[in-house]
């Protein structure tokens, strides 16, 4: 292969669709606006297939609003991103130029009725899959032509296992229940002493508070009769008080009576 076709070879595409004159496709395009892509479609009916290998292209017309309008594609171009067709049409030339001078509906190809709209796909080449490599292949590539000495395996011997008779078993097991009652056994018993020490201390407390209630009802009772007491000597102090001013205004009166019955006389 040249040096030419090789570098061309690299350059196409694995897969390319299959195209047909007279089909009406959409082909989505990638278009750069700055920093930004975005995918435009370009909707029209193929005209004319030419080239071959990396320099194939196809033509692609449409009329918008009232004008003819055409474009031609790479093939193998990575701006292209993929071809849809949507209508199978008959054509019987290779080249379809004599629709640039029709119009409207004349415009377009006879549809295929029944046909399969399909976008099918050619398969120019073979993906390759690349297979890692694993550590043992590796190993014996680094590894030297020479053959390693053979180590001598060491082979102990198995430890016999010693089966315990039954008797002895069942006595192990005895064992093992015994002391876990003799465990519960001392855990209640703990319980028990726990709770009558609680209990002991509980008593004298409320011994303890049940005096100071009987302190307080005799502090109350003092109280009360000292108040009593108090009240008995206010009474007593209003009654003399009043006594005296009764007494008092009746000492004043005797003397203006005196006066009166001596100015009458």
């Amino acid at each position: 292969m040249d040096i030419i076709k090789s570098i061309e070879h690299e350059q196409m595409k694995n897969k390319i669709p299959e195209l047909k004159v007279g089909n009406t496709v959409k082909v989505h395009v990638r278009v750069k606006e700055g920093n930004r892509q975005r995918i435009q479609v370009f909707e029209g009916t193929i005209i004319k297939i030419q080239g071959g290998g990396v320099n194939q292209t196809f033509t692609v017309r449409r009329i918008s609003y009232g004008v003819g309008v055409e474009k031609t594609f790479l093939v193998h171009s990575p701006n292209v991103e993929k071809v849809e067709v949507t209508r199978v049409g008959k054509a019987r030339r290779a080249k379809l130029f004599y629709l640039r001078e029709k119009l409207g509906k004349a415009a377009k190809t006879k549809e295929k009725i029944g046909a399969r709209i399909e976008t099918k796909e050619i398969v120019l080449k073979e993906e390759k899959v690349e297979v890692p490599e694993t550590e043992a292949e590796v190993v014996e590539e680094l590894a030297p032509a020479e053959e390693a000495p053979v180590v001598e395996e060491k082979v102990e011997p198995a430890v016999e296992e010693k089966i315990e008779p039954k008797q002895e078993v069942e006595a192990k097991v005895e064992e093992k229940v015994e002391v876990k009652e003799e465990a519960k056994v001392e855990a209640e018993a703990e319980t028990k002493t726990e709770t009558e020490a609680v209990e002991e201390k509980e008593e004298p407390a409320i011994e303890e508070k049940a005096e100071p209630k009987e302190e307080v009802e005799a502090k109350v009772e003092e109280k009360v009769e000292v108040k009593e007491e108090a009240k008995v000597e206010t009474e007593a102090e209003t009654e003399t008080e009043t006594k005296t001013e009764t007494e008092a205004v009746e000492e004043k009166e005797e003397p203006a009576e005196k006066e009166e019955t001596k100015s009458e006389e």
